[in-house]
């Protein structure tokens, strides 16, 4: 049997979110999952989600359409490298459906969701191909704009 793992953080080339919320893995997990839910919350607000198609294997497509306040277009298109329910998604931009280059490697995003009793510890890590891109990604606001996306999605949830 195989064992997948979260990505392993490197502070060099990556960015981390880690935090505890009050919500259990399952509820995380279905906004992740869920195209109509994960439009509600993926893209911080003033931007929006307008878009998203996700076939949940390794190897299945992952993609979002984000919109900007002055019209700004962002389609993104990338595919699962491991889905291990309820506990992570390992997805990248290199790669489209079917593990067929892209061309385009900004990032490879581990997201993974571990019970705790207050909820559940979330760890969201962004690696990248080189430290310009780790810079590029944190000067367009990474922290601040992945911790507000995640601030959406845990709002969304306890509503359902």
């Amino acid at each position: 049997m195989t064992t997948v793992t979260a990505a392993v953080f490197d502070p060099r080339l990556d960015l981390e979110l880690k935090r505890e919320v009050p919500v259990p893995p399952a509820l995380l997990w279905r906004a992740w999952t869920e195209p109509e839910l994960l439009m509600k919350w993926f893209t911080p607000a003033p931007w929006r989600t307008t878009a998203c198609e996700i076939d949940l294997k390794p190897g299945g497509l992952f993609r979002t359409v984000m919109e900007g306040p002055n019209g700004e277009k962002n389609d993104n298109i990338g595919c699962y490298l491991a889905v291990v329910p309820e506990t992570l998604l390992v997805f990248t931009s290199a790669l489209g459906p079917g593990y067929r280059p892209t061309g385009n490697s900004f990032l490879t995003a581990s997201v993974s969701f571990e019970a705790t009793a207050a909820g559940t510890l979330y760890t969201a890590i962004a690696l990248h191909k080189d430290e310009a891109t780790k810079t590029q990604h944190e000067e367009m606001g990474f922290q601040q704009g992945w911790s507000a996306a995640l601030d959406q999605m845990v709002a969304l949830v306890k509503g359902l």
